[in-house]
């Protein structure tokens, strides 16, 4: 049998349980809960009654929730008694106070005042990351919810972060938030501001925090075969080689194939402002992502600072081929407007990609050398040109 102390501190720990959390204080359909006391032994109540006293005085005290008895016969007693059996529990604020800890009841009320001020979306965040919010001033968390809404991939047009006047932010909201930002962010447009880094999904100026993957597909043209380069130094520092490959994500590094006079620039995601960099300019380009409303949305904005670079595999004869064994859904498409900058066939793609259920190809599920067959021949098209 347990006492009401036992399964108070049962209760507290599972607060502790994220996912007993969120599904306790977000499912409605979790209660009633139901907690089973037990019942004494007929050797405690022949040998020990006054600890079943006891035990049955310290339920008779409990207020919270419904303690449900039941009549129990035992040889060594002349009479049935009535033992406590199960704790039955309400609602989220009964098993809160059934705990008896204040620091939960804080918690519970710190999130009690934060989920009606916050978009449903955000709910589960704030439940299965509480230490998130809880260290933070409850203005700045609504605020957040309220400027991940506002904010859209590349809305910053290259102004720095601190710049943004989002929401009535002041010039320090993304220093002081910017791990809580940038989860809301995934939850809205499908991890993309974590992949990218929240500068390059934002389109806001590098200062330093998006790091590029650059690899050498030549072998002689670099020290090393692959480096980290920052974003906002290729605007001033120049690549070898006479021709350069875009790679959205930095996992299809293995599919590339070794092609002289070629470094690749892999990851850059939606941070783009680099390529306006002078030296970019008379250099051969080509640009290869995902075939999904986000890949194309990087490809026009890429084109926007490189008129003449060469889409490869991004058309709709290579998701034709491939989407039947490996396209998906895109959880989260971009913007039901076509981008600017796409050919004609590239924005009846986009608005297909943005009607199908499976409209996301990832770049990682092309065979490897349809990829590296697409390449050769694209640097090979070039050295003749």
């Amino acid at each position: 049998m347990k006492s009401p102390a036992e399964l108070a501190s049962r209760l507290a720990r599972q607060w502790q349980n994220a996912d007993l959390r969120e599904q306790r204080l977000l499912r409605p359909g979790s209660w009633p809960l139901t907690l089973s006391i037990g019942k004494p032994t007929g050797a405690e109540v022949r040998d020990n009654i006054g600890q079943v006293r006891e035990h049955l005085r310290q339920w008779r005290e409990v207020t919270t929730g419904q303690v449900q008895w039941q009549p129990v016969r035992f040889q060594s007693a002349s009479e049935a008694i009535d033992i406590p059996t199960h704790w039955t529990l309400e609602s989220p604020s009964q098993w809160i106070q059934a705990t008896g800890s204040n620091e939960v009841k804080r918690e519970y009320d710190v999130l009690s005042r934060l989920a009606p001020a916050l978009d449903r979306s955000f709910h589960s965040l704030i439940v299965r990351r509480r230490r998130l919010v809880l260290d933070k001033a409850e203005t700045d968390v609504i605020r957040s919810g309220e400027v991940a809404l506002r904010l859209q991939p590349g809305c910053a047009d290259g102004k720095p972060l601190r710049a943004l006047s989002v929401a009535g932010t002041d010039t320090k909201f993304f220093e002081r938030n910017r791990q809580l930002v940038t989860l809301m962010l995934d939850i809205l447009f499908d991890g993309q501001a974590s992949e990218t880094g929240l500068e390059a999904f934002l389109g806001a100026e590098d200062e330093g925090h998006h790091w590029l993957l650059v690899t050498d597909l030549d072998g002689s043209l670099l020290p090393f075969s692959q480096m980290r380069v920052r974003a906002h130094e290729l605007q001033s520092t120049p690549l070898p080689g006479e021709r350069l490959i875009l790679v959205e994500n930095e996992r299809c590094i293995h599919q590339l194939p070794m092609i002289s006079g070629t470094v690749a620039v892999l990851g850059s995601g939606l941070n783009l402002s680099w390529l306006n960099a002078a030296w970019l300019k008379p250099r051969k380009t080509a640009y290869w992502g995902d075939i999904d409303t986000w890949g194309l949305t990087m490809l026009a904005n890429a084109r926007k600072h490189l008129p003449l670079l060469t889409p490869l595999l991004m058309d709709a004869v290579t998701f034709d081929t491939f989407a039947g064994a490996s396209a998906v859904e895109e959880p989260q498409p971009a913007t039901s407007i076509t981008p600017p900058g796409l050919t004609k066939g590239e924005a009846e793609l986009y608005q297909r990609l943005k009607q199908s259920d499976r409209g996301r190809l990832e770049q990682e599920f092309l065979p490897a050398s349809i990829v590296q067959t697409a390449i050769s021949d694209w640097a090979h098209l070039e050295s003749t040109a």
